[in-house]
């Protein structure tokens, strides 16, 4: 359900005030404003209040520079030059002091920090958007200078995934103005983004260590999706047939994953960029290339902003913190900075479209939904169900498993990544300590101590619209605090376990989630990257399985247990485990602290009390959602077969899980 009971924050009722086109442009104005008390003397460096990123201060003040910039490219090239601010002209004095080499406030190069590479393509993306009012007024020593700076990215290498579309983009831009670039940078590039191309518009965001490309997540719409538009537009060209296809594709997918009250996917990295998950919408809207009817664009989008705006995004100062709704820095990477929220400006990116443009005006058609409509997106191996009179979207994770750890390191779960399940009302908790011991939305082995399993490297095993199956190998973390050590040296170690395979079977808006383990297979001839681990002690068991439900953000007094695995908010959202076989020990774990959502979190679980043996299936009833639409008492009937699993639900309807072996 959508929460609104959060006050609104700055300038966000004035905001609400307006409408359409007008409600943004004035969204922008504010964000612009804002930011302008943290400029350097010369306006080059924008540094916010908050943490460094790993790149240091002097490159946050690049990025601040860049990403607000973006902005005002929206901002001000969208309204045909319109800026009553002068805003263009605070980014024209930035522009002189951040290329003049011998000025105290420059930027650093691309040679001196890569974090420049990503900034210097919004710089050009500025230049190109607002070329008659900025770029074309510029003092030619200026303009040198700054072709001088981006030229600094051509006949780099090293970009393998939207990285790649950075070096493009600035380079088109060069050539635009005159400057160098180099046709086998761009030919390079274009090898790359076709490799990691998988088809239904969906692109990995590079390859994992042994070459997988299953890495998923946001940055499949708000880079892969609209750098090829915003590089057709340098080139003062249309969008390329095949992106304008894919595109297409693509959006038709992505709207799937935003909820019915504006909430889109908590999942993947770089969060903090909230409404920037907008900006394939708008590119559809600007390309002319939407399954979404005319004003369905606007509509969703205003969804979105309403969503982030209500939970508080911006803060009392006008600024965007680091955090999904209000401030949360543990969401951060360490890449992430103060000044990096701001590459939320894409989600503005719908400015470009001129105010008489239909977007801005029409009124989509209601459009009658199913209660629940569950779709396969078979690229990124994700099991969707959404449902309506909650507005919760439900992802089950059967193939994106990006940003593992390195093989052969210490490496945990990534809770952003390698979860079974994802929502866009709920996140798995992001402190230490539930990183280094995963629970929610997650399948684990328990070891003689009780901790949990890691999940690594998923395998696609099944799927299809009702039916999603996978594995993983598992391992342990031990860390000082466990007590288990290992014979190499370090702070950490890791122990090897089995092949856990886990399946989701739904049914409306429940999931029955099964699971077995299998021992790990013996491979003659492995690969350099899967041998890395052989280091690491395998642990000899024996193994209980846990099933971790989905996390309820909840505030303290605003919550009850109202069964021994259901948690229930004052709003009446629900969440549940229900053991069905082999999980007689059940439980609610209430964390503090690490959830993005709110104060807490409420996870229902449910474990085997006895160790399980190799093969031995086990199964839970998993729901999250509106508590009067859960139907928990329709808990299935099993049939373990050999190469098969039938499930048999109380209202007649039948799933068949393939397991491609024995199990009892």
């Amino acid at each position: 359900m959508h929460d609104r009971r959060v006050t609104m924050t700055y300038g966000e009722a004035e905001v609400a005030k307006t409408t359409a086109r007008d409600r943004w442009q004035s969204l922008a104005d504010r964000l612009l404003g804002a930011t302008a008390p943290f400029a350097s003397p010369s306006g080059s460096l924008v540094v916010l209040p908050g943490p460094a990123s790993a790149s240091g201060r002097w490159s946050d003040g690049l990025e601040g520079f860049a990403r607000t910039g973006l902005l005002a490219a929206f901002r001000v090239g969208g309204a045909g030059g319109d800026d009553p601010a002068g805003v263009l002209e605070r980014f024209s004095r930035g522009l002189a002091a951040g290329t003049d080499p011998s000025h105290a406030e420059r930027w650093p190069t691309v040679a001196e920090r890569r974090q420049a590479v990503p900034e210097a393509a919004s710089v050009a993306i500025l230049l190109s958007e607002t070329r008659p009012w900025l770029w074309d007024r510029l003092d030619p020593a200026v303009q040198e200078r700054t072709i001088a700076w981006l030229a600094g990215v051509v006949g780099t290498s090293g970009y393998t995934n939207n990285w790649t579309w950075f070096q493009t983009v600035i380079e088109t831009f060069l050539q635009s103005v005159g400057g160098p670039w180099s046709q086998d940078d761009l030919d390079r590039n274009t090898e790359i983004q076709e490799g990691l191309y998988l088809g239904d518009g969906w692109y990995s965001d590079g390859a994992g260590p042994d070459g997988s490309r299953q890495n998923f997540d946001h940055y499949a719409g708000w880079a892969w999706h609209v750098y090829p538009l915003l590089h057709a537009r340098i080139l003062g060209a249309e969008l390329a047939p095949v992106h304008r296809d894919r595109l297409r594709s693509f959006l038709g997918q992505a709207r799937d994953l935003v909820g019915a009250a504006g909430a889109p996917l908590f999942q993947g990295r770089s969060l903090t960029y909230r409404f920037a998950t907008l900006a394939p919408f708008w590119a559809g809207a600007l390309a002319g290339e939407t399954p979404l009817p005319t004003g369905g664009t606007r509509a969703l989008a205003d969804g979105v902003l309403d969503h982030f705006l209500d939970a508080g995004a911006i803060d009392e100062r006008g600024l965007l913190s680091i955090g999904w709704h209000r401030e949360y820095r543990s969401i951060r990477q360490a890449y992430t900075g103060s000044s990096s929220t701001y590459w939320a400006s894409k989600g503005l990116m719908g400015l470009l479209l001129a105010e008489d443009h239909p977007e801005w005006s029409a009124q989509p058609a209601p459009v009658e939904e199913a209660p629940v409509r569950t779709r396969l997106l078979i690229a990124p191996g994700w099991l969707v169900v959404r449902s309506e009179v909650d507005g919760i979207v439900r992802v089950l994770n059967h193939g994106s498993d990006g940003f593992r750890g390195p093989a052969g390191g210490v490496r945990a779960d990534n809770p952003f990544y390698h979860r079974v399940g994802y929502s866009t009302a709920s996140s798995p908790d992001l402190s230490a300590g539930g990183i280094a011991k995963p629970f929610e939305s997650h399948v684990a082995l328990l070891d003689g101590t009780g901790a949990p399993s890691h999940r690594d490297r998923i395998e696609r095993v099944h799927l299809d619209d009702r039916v999603a199956v996978s594995r993983s190998r598992v391992h342990w973390l031990d860390t000082p605090g466990t007590g288990s050590t290992a014979d190499v040296t370090g702070w950490a170690a890791l122990r090897r376990g089995p092949q856990v395979t886990v399946a989701s079977v739904v049914h409306g808006v429940e999931e029955l989630r099964l699971a077995w383990w299998d021992a790990a297979p013996q491979v003659a001839h492995p690969s350099a990257a899967d041998d890395l681990d052989s280091a690491w002690p395998e642990d000899a068991g024996p193994w209980r399985f846990r099933i971790g439900g989905w996390a309820l953000p909840v505030e303290p007094g605003r919550w009850r247990a109202t069964a021994p695995t259901t948690a229930t908010r004052d709003d009446g959202v629900a969440t549940a485990v229900i053991g069905v076989r082999g999980l007689p020990v059940p439980g609610i774990a209430h964390r503090s602290g690490g959830d993005p959502f709110g104060a807490g979190s409420a996870t229902p679980w449910a474990a085997g009390a006895t160790p399980v043996a190799e093969g031995d299936v086990v199964a839970a009833l998993v729901a999250i959602g509106a508590g009067h639409t859960l139907d928990l008492d329709a808990v299935p009937a099993i049939e373990v077969g050999s190469g098969r699993i039938v499930v048999r639900w109380s209202d007649g309807v039948v799933d068949v899980v393939p397991t491609g072996g024995g199990r009892s």
